[in-house]
Parts: C-alpha cells; structure tokens; sequence
C-alpha cells in the first residue's frame, strides 16, 4: 500500500516534535488547536498508522510520526537551499531577520551589524534574551538567529541538533571593588578566592558553571550574597562592595571603582554563538547577517 506524504503534514510533526503539544502548535502558526486536530487526523488518515499517542495529559510522537518530523527537516533544508541558489542568481540577499540576542554579547555586535546593513535591503527584528543556556535553543523555534553563549563547548547545551556559528570567544574575569587587595595582582588563582562573597547569576545560567569549577577546584562552597542577571547591576553591587564576580571583558565598563583580573588556574572564556534552526540556516538573507556578525565579533576580539 502506497503511503501518501503531504508536505503539510510533514511541517505538522516537526512542529509538534519540536513543541511537544497541539496547543503550543497552534499558538506558533496562529491557528486554532481544532484545526491543528483535524490536519493531524487528516495525516493519520493518509499514513495509515497512529503519528501520536497519548502520554500522561498530553501526547508525543509514535515511531512513525519521529520518522515523519525528521523527514520534514531534510524537506525543508532541502527547499531553503533550492530557493536560497535561485534567489543568489536572481538578486543579492532581502527580506527580514529574526533575531534574539543575550545582551551582553549583542551590546558589542547588534549596532554593527546594522549600521554595516544599512545600505543593502536587510532589515533586523531584535529582541533581547537573557535566559538560561538550554533556552537558548527553544528560541530558535522562533527566531531565524538566536545569539547565546556557552562556558563549556561552542555548542549549547540543548543546541545540538541546531545549525551553529561561533562567532567569537570572550574573555570571563573576575570583577572586584577597586579597593579589594586582589585588585593589585595581576592575575589571580581560584585558591585567592576562597571566603569570599559573590555576586552570581542564576542557576542554570553559564557564569555559574565557572563559580562551581571555582568550588570543585578549592574545595570550599561559595557564599552567593545575590543572584542577578543585570551585568550593569552586578558592577554597581562589586563597586559598592557588596562582592565579587564574574563579568565578560569586552562589555564590562570601565569604571571607577571597578577592576578586572583574569583568572589564571581555571579556563574562563565564552563562545558566542548564532544558532538556527538548519533550514533556516540555509537562507541567504540569515547567511549574509550571520557573516556580518562573525566579522563583527572577530573584529572585537582582535581589538
């Protein structure tokens, strides 16, 4: 029996895979959940076979409906770059691109790339993101680029299955009061730290990793006085005294009051990386931004 395969259908199952529930289907495709309902009926119909079944409250995807979601990856890859070489022989890259950002890396790459766009027909929709590294990949669903960053390896975790671009690697120093007698060395080790108070980010969020490294490596907890994700926060509690902390170079300021030390035991470095779903990544108009931002970021780190 010859198995019909809809194109529609196809997109239906990578965006449940992708979502996990007909709700979250619909709001992302502004459509109803019964119409989303009855296109999946209408699948199952075609294919012959159960795509979900039920789970708890909600459903996921059967073997056959897996096997589905992952063909409509390779379907679309395979469109967006068909019509990514029709468009280069036709006319330079256009359109919009969808793009959220961690704010401390796009502080140094967003007004660039923009400004190096104005002249061609390239327009950026921008919103910033400060969330947890394993975010970072849900909002790809969303977004043609996603700019984030990891402390462990160039891809996120949770990023594997996306297409990934580094863009560039930024220093992590140690943030202290100007006054604090570490800011006289030049470079500090993990075993100066100990019995300090910090000022961290949230768990989950990537500097934190460095801060348990810092525990692994002394053997001694560390006393968080405050979690915040506001960098700019951060260097007002260090310059008050409040704490140390863990601060990117290239978009701590240099204040009064404020100095940064490498930390000479411990690897402290982010990757910054553009992350996209592979179709999208296929685009001409996401390969033209994503090759300005790189430009822009390794222009920062040779600066």
């Amino acid at each position: 029996m010859a198995i019909a395969l809809d194109p529609r259908h196809l997109a239906l199952l990578r965006e449940l895979s992708a979502r996990g529930s007909i709700t979250a289907v619909a709001a992302a495709t502004h459509r109803t959940p019964s119409a989303i309902s009855q296109q999946l009926r209408a699948a199952t119909q075609d294919v012959g076979t159960a795509l979900v079944e039920r789970k708890g409250r909600g459903i996921q995807l059967t073997e056959a409906g897996r096997l589905m979601a992952e063909a409509a990856i390779e379907v679309d890859i395979a469109l967006e770059r068909a019509r990514s070489r029709v468009e280069a022989l036709l006319h330079s890259p256009e359109g919009t691109v969808r793009i959220a950002a961690l704010p401390s890396a796009a502080e140094y790459l967003l007004a660039k790339t923009i400004v190096e766009l104005a002249d061609e027909p390239i327009d950026i929709d921008f919103q910033d993101e400060d969330v947890a590294e394993r975010t970072f990949a849900e909002l790809a669903r969303n977004n043609d680029i996603v700019i984030g960053h990891s402390l462990v390896s160039p891809t996120p975790v949770g990023a594997e299955d996306l297409h990934c671009a580094v863009i560039c690697q930024e220093p992590i120093d140690i943030a202290l009061p100007g006054t604090h007698p570490l800011a006289k060395a030049s470079a500090i080790r993990s075993c100066d730290l100990v019995g300090e108070s910090w000022i961290s980010v949230p768990v989950g969020f990537p500097f934190d990793t460095i801060l348990q490294t810092i525990e692994q490596m002394t053997g001694n907890p560390a006393t968080v006085t405050q979690r915040v994700r506001d960098n700019r926060v951060v260097e007002s509690l260090v310059i008050a005294g409040v704490g140390i902390a863990l601060l990117p170079r290239y978009t701590t300021r240099q204040r009064q009051g404020l100095a940064l030390r490498p930390l000479a035991d411990i690897a402290t470095q982010r990757w910054v990386v553009a992350l996209s779903r592979a179709d999208r990544a296929e685009r001409t108009v996401v390969k033209r931004v994503n090759e300005i931002l790189q430009r822009v970021g390794q222009q920062r780190e040779r600066a």
